[in-house]
């Protein structure tokens, strides 16, 4: 059935064609028949040449920019993002998508203009690029002061690479070993951290450098000697929310029964279940106490660290890489963070200074010659080149069309919500000057314009924030609620102050400099 519905269409198709080029064939012969009873015969052929040229060319100037557009999957719109580009093909693994987001760093630090903040960002980009390539894994111990973690560390590295030195003691900085381990390409870094979870100035520095050193791990061990308390449980949320795998150690099962090791086993698997798989909480006695020996010299049983080990080595071998790729995704996403973060300051900054350009400017043209009445101050506030360099401050293209449209629009919700007049009213109420009535006037529309196109400007930095997007609440909502912000207390007496600076007593001056009136 479909193959007959084919057939049909097709053989349509052709027949309308033959049916076209019948109607142009008969057109051009009608043509060379009209010219020839006006014209030499040797001059009708070229003729009718060049009007089949010219109208070969106008038809392809009129369908180039919608080839071009369906070539390039669709011309962008006028009110695109400049240099946008087609969406790209989704990575393959996350080392890739690590890549990409190290590249597209690159681009916003580019339009970053602080030197300092930009090679601070570029040095921790670079950092993360060369652990992309050739870095090490990083697994890094946490706990409270008292629960083992040294003593964890140097059971593991007695098991892995033979006898170490002497005991550590309480752990004040970070501290770090390296290790290889068989069938493993990259080397392996046990970090010790400071204790958490300790009082006093001293305690918060040294959980604040816990954290960063969990910021930048591969694997996460949590070390507990007990059922986790409050403080604990925060601890090991916040771990788990940094999005990184996260091992749970129960140390100490030498000082508790067997039955009692596996309740409490058990318990913190259920307290966990809901961030962490149940054969990630893991046993262990790392410094056993030793056994006295009738006679003779204390028997010292050995570490039992037999469990951890096994899953470190099983979670290193199947998920190491991706364990890295994993977290250098991470941190690429918090770096790229970090950057759109201080370049948006920036721009916010720059979208400012623009705004308090045209406030002012509208501000003295309106000084000089103010308008006949109040409810046009809502259209002469909002300047449409304004909205033009405002999208160019963050990378819009935005034709001068479409901001006079953007701008009439927020001028109209200005005078539909009120703010027009509320405006005029609140800085009336707010400017008490002894001068002429029409100076008096002159300073009022001036100031309240002035203070209006910053409501505008507001409104227009917002939209252009949110990617060209008003929001749930619209147009309406933003204007209503930057109305509402230039109404406070202390940005209105900010305002004012510097109203009167600009506006005010400039106008001062021009009364004072005018020459006496008749009979005054």
């Amino acid at each position: 059935m479909k193959q007959r519905t084919r057939l049909w269409i097709a053989a349509g198709l052709l027949l309308l064609a033959l049916v076209v080029v019948g109607v142009v064939l008969q057109a051009i012969n009608q043509l060379v028949w009209q010219l020839s009873a006006v014209l030499p015969y040797g001059l009708v052929g070229p003729v009718v040449a060049l009007l089949l040229l010219a109208l070969a060319l106008l038809l392809a100037q009129l369908a180039w920019p919608w080839l071009r557009g369906l070539g390039r999957g669709g011309a962008r719109g006028p009110g695109q993002a400049a240099g946008a580009r087609p969406p790209a093909e989704p990575p393959g693994n996350r080392r890739e998508a690590a890549a990409r987001q190290l590249e597209a760093i690159d681009q916003t630090l580019e339009r970053v203009r602080d030197a300092v903040e930009r090679q601070a960002l570029q040095e921790r980009q670079q950092r993360m690029a060369a652990e992309l390539e050739r870095g090490d894994l990083v697994i890094v111990v946490f706990g409270s002061g008292s629960c083992g973690k040294t003593s964890l560390i140097r059971a593991l590295l007695r098991q892995l690479v033979g006898e170490v030195g002497a005991p550590m003691g309480v752990t004040e900085r970070s501290s770090r070993y390296r290790l290889r381990l068989k069938g493993l390409r990259r080397a392996v870094w046990l970090v010790d951290t400071p204790g958490i979870l300790e009082a006093g100035d001293a305690g918060q520095q040294r959980e604040r450098l816990a954290r960063t050193q969990a910021s930048r791990a591969d694997l996460l061990l949590l070390l507990v000697d007990g059922d986790l308390r409050a403080t604990e449980f925060q601890v090991l949320e916040t771990l788990a929310g940094l999005g990184k795998r996260l091992l749970l150690v129960l140390n100490k099962c030498d000082l508790r029964g067997e039955q009692e090791e596996q309740r409490l086993l058990a318990l913190l698997r259920r307290r966990c279940s809901a961030l962490l798989a149940p054969e990630d909480v893991l046993p262990a006695s790392a410094a056993p106490q030793s056994v006295p020996m009738p006679g003779g010299r204390p028997l010292q049983p050995a570490p039992e660290v037999a469990a951890l080990l096994r899953r470190l080595a099983a979670l290193l071998h199947a998920e190491g890489e991706e364990l890295i790729a994993d977290n250098l995704l991470l941190q690429c996403r918090q770096l790229g963070e970090a950057s759109r973060q201080l370049l948006a300051e920036q721009r916010r900054a720059d979208a400012d200074a623009v705004v308090e350009r045209y406030s002012w400017i509208g501000a003295a043209v309106l000084a000089v010659t103010p308008l006949p009445g109040v409810d046009l101050l809502g259209a002469a506030a909002v300047n449409a080149q304004m909205v033009v360099e405002i999208a160019k401050v963050y990378g819009v293209n935005l034709s001068r069309q479409n901001a006079q449209e953007l701008a009439l629009s927020v001028g109209r919700t200005l005078a539909g919500l009120g703010l027009v007049k509320g405006g005029v009213s609140l800085v009336s109420a707010a400017l008490s000057l002894s001068l002429p009535a029409l100076v008096v006037s002159r300073a009022i529309q001036a100031v309240s314009a002035a203070w209006l196109t910053r409501v505008a400007g507001q409104s227009f930095i917002t939209y252009f924030e949110r990617d060209q997007d008003w929001g749930d609440g619209g147009m309406q909502e933003v204007v209503q609620r930057h109305y509402d912000l230039g109404r406070r207390d202390g940005d209105l007496r900010r305002f004012l102050a510097e109203a009167f600076r600009r506006v005010v007593e400039p106008l001062r001056q021009q009364e004072r400099q005018l020459p006496p009136r008749p009979g005054a």
